[in-house]
């Protein structure tokens, strides 16, 4: 990645130089949203910046515009949108168990808001939709991260367990070569995945604020899921044999976390109690229960998303089934 020499370089006092044409475009292969080229000009710079993602198939989604319209609608104020003098109490193993919960969703959330934080600096202004979505959906992930550590807090106790095993699975995130193959282990099999866990919460959760909490951040990663496969249908559409990388990614990723745990024990066990309750055998019983099925869910999910970017119904299911066991 390289500056450009009118960049680097200052003009000389009394120099002048023509501005050069903006280049021809070809035609595109296929059909693109209205206004859109295929590439953004090398010669457009706005600003002196360096730009490595030029080419429209590696970042577009059709829905770009319109997502980051709703978006911009739908940012809360965790100030007011959650009431936290809301009055409760809940056993001491509960609230541990809510604390262990809100430290796992903020490390996820911290990865969640880096990785496209990372690419924003890539990306050519020509795609100001897209900058402008990502933008917001780094503004999400920091308020995610505000209301998460809030909760953990809230009743004086101090955030929880965090693991190696989770803190690798969240690294081979940053690992990803290129944007898409990011968005697609982010939001398509990550965030899809943490859509589930927040609708779970918010049917399990033993107190108001958690419960509140739970559904705003819901409806946020929805949208960035929404992104995600927008994103990946478009590149898909024009490059039909990018799904092959989207194939190795999964399997490269599941290769390089097969001797990590996976989702912590704490967490895991955390989850079965805000789904019992209680810590009576049969409570107990029945809160397992809910999260084997969350994780069938997640399962489904996954399937389902890869189903709709072009993957049979067996590598889906295969594909699917190798996601980390750390959900993101």
């Amino acid at each position: 990645m390289q500056w450009s020499r009118a960049a680097r370089m200052p003009r000389a006092a009394g120099s002048a130089r023509k501005r050069p044409a903006a280049p021809t475009m070809p035609p595109p292969k296929m059909p693109l949203p209205a206004g859109a080229w295929p590439r953004a000009a090398p010669r457009w710079k706005p600003a002196a910046r360096p730009s490595s993602s030029r080419c429209t198939a590696e970042l577009w989604a059709a829905t770009a515009g319109e997502l980051y319209r709703q978006a911009a609608a739908a940012q809360w104020d965790p100030a007011t949108a959650i009431d936290w003098d809301a009055p409760f109490e809940l056993p001491d193993a509960v609230e541990a168990a809510v604390v262990q919960v809100m430290t796992y969703l903020i490390e996820n959330e911290n990865a969640a808001l880096l990785v496209p934080a990372r690419h924003l600096g890539q990306i050519h202004p020509h795609f100001r939709e897209v900058l402008q979505l990502l933008a917001l959906q780094c503004a999400d992930e920091a308020r995610h991260v505000e209301v998460f550590t809030r909760r953990a807090t809230l009743r004086g106790h101090r955030t929880a367990l965090s693991t190696a095993g989770g803190q690798a699975s969240l690294r081979t995130l940053f690992d990803a070569p290129d944007f898409s193959i990011a968005t697609f282990l982010l939001a398509v099999l990550g965030e899809g995945s943490f859509v589930n866990l927040l609708n779970f919460l918010h049917a399990h959760a033993p107190d108001p604020v958690t419960r509140q909490i739970a559904r705003l951040a819901a409806r946020d990663e929805a949208r960035h899921v929404a992104f995600g496969m927008a994103h990946l249908e478009y590149r898909l559409s024009v490059q039909p044999e990018y799904q092959v990388r989207l194939r190795n990614a999964i399997e490269l990723r599941y290769d390089t976390l097969a001797g990590t745990a996976g989702l912590n024990e704490e967490v895991f066990d955390s989850l079965v109690l805000l789904a019992a309750g209680e810590l009576s055998p049969a409570a107990v019983a029945r809160g397992h229960a809910a999260v084997q099925q969350l994780q069938r869910d997640m399962a489904a999910g996954r399937r389902a998303r890869l189903s709709r970017l072009g993957f049979g119904p067996d590598e889906a299911q295969r594909l699917a089934e190798l996601h980390t066991r750390n959900f993101m």
